[in-house]
């Protein structure tokens, strides 16, 4: 590490703390040369491989366009959508590995995007999955009914059947 202000090529660590969000590292540092302190934030590289072979590094500001786009005209707040990139980048970095294929970076999104809403999954599944058909489509919404179905139903709509009944 280069000191910023004499441009020694060493330095000394004196003080290691993670940052609030527990993805940083932050390095308090001093220049053996001209003795000055200063602070390095240091984080760990998330890369993604793309199909065409390319790597670059993680974006959660390209995840939330992608999914903004596909929660257009949906009743989706900005505060829902940095929520779905922040649980996407932990689960992402919760694999442990340094690369992941842009196909792992879709699976982690559809998750997230599910519980937040149905229709903008199935936008977002159409372009991600490359639904080419009707049958397409259908599959998926016969899915998304079949684990609806399958669900148990919240505490409070069984009070309400029963008060309903009586």
């Amino acid at each position: 590490m280069h000191c910023p202000f004499c441009r020694h090529s060493d330095s000394r660590v004196v003080d290691s703390r993670t940052a609030d969000d527990g993805t940083t590292i932050r390095r308090r540092r001093q220049c053996p040369h001209c003795s000055r302190r200063f602070t390095t934030l240091e984080t760990a590289a998330l890369m993604v491989i793309k199909r065409s072979g390319v790597t670059e590094p993680f974006s959660r500001d390209k995840v939330i366009a992608g999914v903004r786009k596909a929660c257009q005209g949906r009743p989706v707040t900005e505060d829902a959508l940095a929520l779905l990139g922040q649980r996407v980048e932990e689960a992402l970095r919760a694999t442990g590995s340094a690369e992941l294929s842009a196909h792992d970076v879709g699976l982690a999104i559809l998750g997230p995007l599910r519980e937040l809403d149905l229709v903008a999954y199935l936008r977002f599944a159409s372009v991600y999955r490359a639904f080419d058909s009707l049958e397409d489509f259908e599959a998926a919404v016969a899915e998304l009914r079949s684990t609806r179905d399958a669900a148990p139903e919240p505490a409070d709509a069984e009070c309400d059947r029963a008060t309903r009944a009586d």
